[in-house]
């Protein structure tokens, strides 16, 4: 899959690795992951591009996906290989 997924995250988050491994499990060869514990001035830009305060906040392509909950929703409703495919 071509599609670019992109993850805010910290080292430490298990949500975060818990997306990363839904997302490879559903074929994604790589998150590319800013990390806003090693770039703290990264945290102000997803807050600015997502509203949100916590990680992960995961992208794919231009659609702002949510957190791990958020995934996993649409996981389960047959929405996430569509998206991971366009």
């Amino acid at each position: 899959m071509a599609v670019d997924v992109v993850m805010y995250s910290t080292a430490v988050c298990p949500y975060c690795q818990r997306a990363e491994a839904l997302l490879k499990a559903r074929g994604v060869g790589q998150v590319r992951k800013i990390r806003i514990d090693l770039e703290p001035a990264r945290r102000d830009e997803m807050i600015e591009k997502t509203g949100r305060r916590t990680v992960p906040q995961i992208f794919i392509g231009d659609t702002h996906v949510g957190g791990f909950d958020d995934l996993a929703a649409l996981d389960r409703d047959g929405k996430l290989t569509p998206l991971l495919a366009a």
